[in-house]
């Protein structure tokens, strides 16, 4: 499914669902969302980009090995529950700090620092299985 059309819009489709994925991944504390449907949104884009243009094109977007962003979303979701011993609270207290950025106050917490965490578990392992399963079919 190789066709002109396809090949010509899959690079747009492929940004804007990229772009909903981190929208779906900021929103996704107080609202329905977060890292797990932000990361299948990205896979989604992820598959289309290669369906469109091949195995070899995506690996070279990707420019990480998908294990390896699988694997530094387990080490920052891990890290996100680790903190709050080091607080003296239960494992997985969402812990907040804010500091200054060009004069605005950021607030952050352990609990963003866990959703991403899982967005790239879920990036970086499904993209894998989706990669491999569209390499085995190009043959």
């Amino acid at each position: 499914m190789r066709t002109l059309i396809f090949r010509t819009i899959a690079p747009a489709l492929t940004s804007l669902m990229l772009l909903f994925s981190v929208f779906v991944l900021l929103r996704g504390h107080n609202d329905p969302g977060g890292g797990f449907i932000g990361g299948l949104i990205a896979v989604a884009a992820i598959a289309i980009y290669g369906i469109a243009f091949g195995v070899p094109s995506v690996r070279r977007a990707l420019y990480f090995h998908p294990l390896a962003i699988s694997g530094a979303g387990l080490l920052l979701a891990a890290a996100s529950g680790l903190l709050s011993f080091v607080q003296g609270v239960p494992f997985l207290t969402g812990i907040w700090a804010s500091f200054y950025f060009l004069g605005a106050e950021i607030d952050v917490s352990t609990v963003m620092s866990f959703d991403i965490g899982v967005y790239l578990v879920v990036l970086g392992s499904l993209s894998s299985v989706a990669l491999a399963l569209e390499d085995r079919e190009d043959g």
